[in-house]
């Protein structure tokens, strides 16, 4: 037995895979990887695969950056892991300053964690907390887009709405309202009904929280800058919080920095991960404005009870400053666009194929569509295979296929993987004609 067919017989045998069905664990091709560099999955044999989906879309600067394992080893040799209570260390000091920097303005104080579900759930439980503690008790409920995904732990998935993921768990959590989804991607009357939402409850309301621009899970749904804008003028006349989880759509994957900055606004709470850490460590954290961290001023009652073992770990620290010390010394979004032009237009001229419906873009994000959406579709797991025989890993959106690619990767690396999407779209959808 090779190697390969050894690793896969244990897989199969042992392991649990997220997002997996067992007949799909038992039996869809399975591409073993032994090492990983730039955008690039590497076989023991040497095969070569284009990693389309940024390994869930975290690899914004590309697999084995060297700088990035160059600042794993020194943090390694100084200090892996310490507490972050009654304690503290230079790289979770020193990142939390250089965040704020970064973040929109306002934002003024970091709490860490460990991946984008616990950023939103320390979001949603700073927003409940500061209102439950500050004379507004009555504001116990969030509002949310339909079609939003934060997450898999219950507070995230209350927040979310897409239903393959939360069905099933619905008794377990608390409501949220959101309008009724968009129809033929018109998203203005879904923000109208938000906001007239917002305006019959403001009372009520603890928070909104949205994907800025971008709504990833559901299919890489994008709306307009102009009414991320309305909705924080909204969320300020009702002097409610307005929750950002740029999980996905921060540190650039849309263009700049944060994709708030696309509608130049700042929202109270933002929540980031998966790019934070280059795809290295699991490491997050949310932000949040002064106003809010001093509604939790004085003693232990009033203290935010959140936290465990790795918060604000070292190395993920460490990783969080280096990628950041790598976007201002590449300029990293500034050579990023050029790319993100080419993207878009390789993805428009997709609409060429028979089949092909809604190219999209944004930054260094693209989707189309091959029939109709939902996450059970399986026309885009038919171009995933092809696309893996032909060199690229694909993970669809059910019907939906995407791309997001290393904000840095090369050019002539991004042709041979818009040539292989291509080529596995014509391959599946000109066969079914």
């Amino acid at each position: 037995m090779s190697s390969d067919d050894e690793l896969i017989a244990l897989d199969r045998a042992h392991l649990w895979r997220p997002y997996t069905s067992s007949e799909d664990h038992e039996k869809r091709p399975l591409f073993v990887v032994h090492r990983a560099e730039g955008p690039w999955l590497i076989s023991e044999d040497g095969r070569r695969v284009l990693d389309a989906s940024g390994s869930w879309w975290c690899n914004n600067l590309g697999h084995s950056h060297p700088r990035l394992r160059a600042a794993i080893a020194r943090q390694s040799e100084r200090m892996m892991h310490c507490t972050l209570a009654a304690a503290t260390h230079e790289p979770a000091s020193r990142l939390a300053a250089e965040l704020v920097r970064v973040a929109p303005d306002g934002l003024s104080r970091v709490f860490y964690s460990d991946n984008g579900s616990t950023a939103v759930e320390v979001a949603l439980k700073m927003a409940f907390q500061y209102w439950q503690q500050n004379g507004r008790p009555e504001r116990k409920r969030f509002l949310a887009l339909p079609g939003g995904y934060h997450g898999d732990t219950l507070g995230a998935m209350s927040a979310g709405d897409v239903d393959e993921f939360t069905d099933i768990f619905r008794p377990l959590l608390f409501d949220v309202q959101r309008p009724p989804d968009a129809v033929d991607h018109q998203w203005e009357p879904v923000f109208e009904g938000l906001f007239a939402l917002l305006r019959e409850g403001a009372d009520q309301i603890a928070g909104v929280i949205v994907e800025p621009m971008v709504q990833g899970a559901a299919g890489m749904r994008m709306y307009p800058a102009g009414l991320l804008s309305a909705l924080r003028e909204e969320t300020q006349r009702a002097d409610t919080f307005l929750i950002a989880d740029e999980v996905f759509t921060g540190l650039g994957r849309t263009g700049p920095m944060w994709a708030c900055d696309h509608a130049s606004i700042a929202p109270d709470l933002l929540c980031t991960a998966k790019g934070l850490s280059g795809g290295a460590l699991p490491f997050a954290a949310t932000l949040a404005t002064g106003r809010i961290y001093d509604g939790f001023r004085g003693d232990k009652s009033r203290a935010l009870m959140h936290g465990h073992t790795f918060c604000g770990n070292p190395l993920g620290a460490a990783i969080a400053r280096e990628v950041l010390a790598i976007y201002r010394d590449d300029a990293v979004l500034e050579a990023a666009k050029p790319k993100a032009t080419k993207l878009a237009a390789r993805i428009q001229s997709m609409t060429e194929i028979t089949g092909v419906t809604a190219p999209r873009s944004l930054g260094m994000c693209a989707a189309f569509d091959v029939g109709e959406r939902g996450y059970m579709g399986k026309i885009g797991w038919q171009i995933s295979d092809a696309a893996l025989e032909l060199g690229a890993h694909l993970r669809p959106l059910g019907n939906t296929v995407y791309v997001v690619p290393p904000l840095n990767i090369e050019d002539a690396d991004l042709d041979r993987l818009l040539d292989i999407v291509r080529e596995s779209t014509e391959r599946v959808l000109v066969s079914a004609q």
